[in-house]
């Protein structure tokens, strides 16, 4: 009896967990489709965008993430995860309609603003509200399923525009198809939130003790853990609002260095250059000399190893310090991105063998940025703030995030045009060793365990 309980209490979990990872999936699409939209949307008899637009169009999202980011936090503390969540699904399904049916850019503008706000906002609820639902043994497990579920999000768009752009290329207004499909997920979204428990963590702040203690033997919790849990409810609802007061935050040293510590590390995994690769890898790979057809076709590549690196490395990190792997991982980018930049400027080989070995290294760059510096970087964020401020500080590091995003997204195709394709590479090699090194120098474990205990 007690086995099938237990057996009832992990299919739950893995549901829930797998539901709400479709947010992450959600994030990866809609931020990867536009690296093979751009280039049909750009053309004369569609939106007829030049370098600029295109940086404008691409970085609107983002500014939209920015504003979803910073209110994420104070939204799901007032009225729970699960309803965060469903009011997300909900806008994503509409933006994404209004992207793909745009008929100017100002239109498209508008839309994938509203779109970013969603994204920004599910960017910092998913992992959140995983770690949350999760007993400490899955914790780790189920919030990388959520930055697994934004890379297969992304490989799954390279798949679409690839399809698509190479079946209907002819026809300039695919890219409201490639668009579109993300309203599919979205609406899966939104039928299956209904069925999804509340956080009890959520519940315990609110003094819904009841529901709470339901909720965590539902998602297979332990009795200790229930038990110590609803403990902790008096004192942290009666903390919370003033460790939240910005005086309280100018003078906890601990405080301070905890949120100093979320937006060094929203900062450094952006300026790694990961997204200067997924929005314009496409317009990367025509630069190198490759053709639309087979550009298109080489991010399905990119998208795979990304997607196979990120299932084997989120089940790597578990096992490791993570902040030496945020470093570790930040190294191996800077080595591939400075193979990248020599491979370009030299010019030792012929255009076939150029074109493979830039996708090579590309591949292998995405490799470790999406199964080492980026699921290390949300976990993190998921980790290191306890309890009463986890939703406003995760939301402040994951709008630094898009905030940093948001910059090498609209600076990236400028700095193509203006420097070359080699010499970007060669800007983003040095910031992830600057990255490394302030990683390993100001993120140090025992000192984030010393912070976290002392605000707990």
């Amino acid at each position: 009896m007690q086995y099938r309980q237990k057996e009832t209490e992990d299919s739950f979990l893995k549901h829930t967990s797998s539901v709400i990872a479709l947010g992450g999936f959600l994030f990866g699409y809609d931020t990867g489709v536009i690296n093979g939209a751009l280039s049909f949307l750009s053309q004369p008899d569609q939106l007829n965008l030049n370098s600029t637009q295109q940086g404008v169009v691409s970085s609107s999202l983002i500014i939209g993430c920015c504003f979803g980011a910073l209110l994420s936090g104070r939204l799901a503390d007032r009225i729970g995860r699960k309803a965060t969540l469903q009011l997300v699904a909900l806008i994503f399904t509409i933006a994404t309609l209004g992207c793909s049916f745009a008929l100017s850019i100002n239109m498209l503008i508008a839309f994938r603003t509203i779109l970013g706000l969603s994204i920004g906002c599910t960017s910092n609820l998913a992992p959140m509200y995983l770690a949350e639902i999760s007993p400490s043994q899955w914790r780790s497990q189920n919030v990388n399923k959520n930055a697994v579920a934004i890379v297969v999000g992304q490989l799954a768009a390279f798949i679409v525009n690839a399809f698509l752009g190479n079946t209907w290329g002819n026809w300039s207004s695919i890219w409201r198809v490639m668009m579109g499909v993300a309203a599919l997920p979205a609406i899966l979204l939104v039928l299956l939130s209904f069925d999804l428990p509340q956080s009890p963590r959520w519940q315990v702040l609110n003094n819904s003790l009841t529901q709470a203690k339901e909720n965590f033997e539902k998602l297979g919790f332990s009795q200790t853990d229930v038990h110590n849990s609803l403990q902790q409810a008096g004192k942290t609802t009666k903390t919370v609002k003033n460790k939240l007061r910005i005086k309280a935050l100018i003078g906890n040293k601990h405080l301070r260095y905890l949120l100093t510590a979320g937006v060094i590390i929203g900062i450094i995994q952006q300026l790694s250059g990961v997204n200067a690769v997924m929005y314009y890898g496409t317009i990367l790979l025509e630069k190198v000399g490759m053709s639309r057809g087979l550009s298109l076709y080489s991010n399905i590549l990119i998208g795979t190893i990304s997607t196979v690196a990120a299932l084997v490395g989120t089940r790597v990190i578990v096992k490791h310090k993570h902040g030496q792997m945020l470093g570790l991982g930040l190294l191996g980018n800077a080595i591939f991105l400075g193979l990248l930049a020599v491979v370009l400027h030299t010019s030792l080989f012929s255009q076939a063998s150029t074109n493979v070995t830039v996708l090579l290294l590309l591949a292998f760059f995405l490799a470790v940025q999406q199964g080492i510096v980026s699921p290390v970087t949300w976990l993190m964020l998921s980790e290191i703030f306890p309890q009463q401020i986890k939703a406003r500080f995760m939301a402040i590091s994951t709008t630094v995030i898009w905030l940093t995003n948001f910059v090498v997204s609209l600076i990236s195709p400028i700095l193509i045009g203006d420097f070359g394709t080699a010499n970007v590479f060669l800007i983003f090699t040095c910031s992830n060793i600057l990255c490394a090194i302030v990683t390993l120098l100001l993120l140090k474990p025992q000192k984030i365990t010393h912070a976290f205990n002392h605000v707990k």
